[in-house]
């Protein structure tokens, strides 16, 4: 109980100076997110809290292969609250490299409009929509049955996902209609894309799509499959939506797996809706 109060105190200080200042919303909410999680590990009273203890805790996520963006991002959300907001002299020069890990190709919103409407076969083009629409792996995508869509909700299933997982993905309005018309003139058969002798369609086929589409659309970026997820999430980090709900969308364990999708973001565009939605 104690340590909700600390974080409720620091969330509501720490985002009145951030206005006052004139940050984003965006940086809001990633420091906002930075500051808690530190917190949640150290489990102290602000005021206790040593540089020592900050080092640490940025070493840990070092250790866990952190890109060197992502640490920075935790090194300045840390610096601010204690030395801006607290006003506390801990003199947090750290240094951690900036170069992150190779970033994922992201397409921007334009390609992906050219990408899909390269696709002539309608089948096709609407299982390309839903991998971008929902974020969705390549495996995920292929497994999905026809059962795991709920439309009165707007929302499917991946059942058994990436770490045996099953997590929600949203459903675009978009596409609601056209995916309930596939349903109703598809033929019996329970796994919503099938392929040959009674399975689903292969990943090779999709990947085929993918590259086929990349090629006509004349998109000079080495695309495949996953490109369609990193540019699900960036798109997403573009629209504004916080950290949280783009790694729960993910389904990534942490927070900053997810937040390399802060650094592949437009520059100048740094409410949850698909992102296929505002194309």
């Amino acid at each position: 109980m104690k340590l909700l109060i600390y974080i409720m105190d620091i969330e509501y200080k720490l985002t009145r100076e951030m206005l006052r200042r004139g940050y984003s919303e965006r940086t809001i909410k990633t420091y906002l997110e930075c500051i808690n999680r530190f917190f949640r590990k150290t489990k102290k009273d602000p005021v206790k809290i040593s540089k020592i203890e900050v080092k640490e805790f940025l070493n840990n996520l070092k250790s866990k292969n952190a890109a060197g963006n992502t640490i920075n991002v935790y090194l300045n959300a840390l610096k601010f609250f204690f030395e801006e907001v607290l006003n506390k002299k801990m003199r947090l020069n750290i240094k951690y490299s900036k170069a992150p890990k190779r970033l994922p190709v992201v397409l921007t919103k334009d390609e992906i409009k050219r990408l899909i409407s390269s696709i002539e076969n309608s089948k096709h083009k609407l299982m390309i929509k839903l991998m971008y629409s929902a974020g969705l792996r390549v495996s995920e995508l292929v497994n999905l049955k026809n059962e795991d869509l709920n439309f009165e909700n707007n929302y499917g299933w991946v059942r058994g996902g990436k770490g045996n997982k099953d997590r929600i993905f949203i459903l675009a309005e978009s596409i609601k209609e056209e995916l309930q018309e596939y349903l109703k003139n598809k033929k019996i058969n329970n796994w919503l894309f099938p392929g040959n002798k009674r399975n689903h369609l292969s990943q090779r086929t999709v990947a085929a799509i993918v590259k086929d589409a990349s090629r006509k659309a004349r998109i000079n970026k080495k695309v495949h499959t996953h490109t369609l997820r990193h540019s699900f999430a960036t798109h997403l980090i573009e629209n504004d939506y916080a950290i949280t709900d783009v790694q729960n969308l993910l389904g990534h364990n942490s927070p900053e797996t997810t937040m390399v999708y802060l650094h592949t973001a437009s520059k100048n565009m740094i409410k949850v809706k698909s992102p296929l939605d505002s194309l």
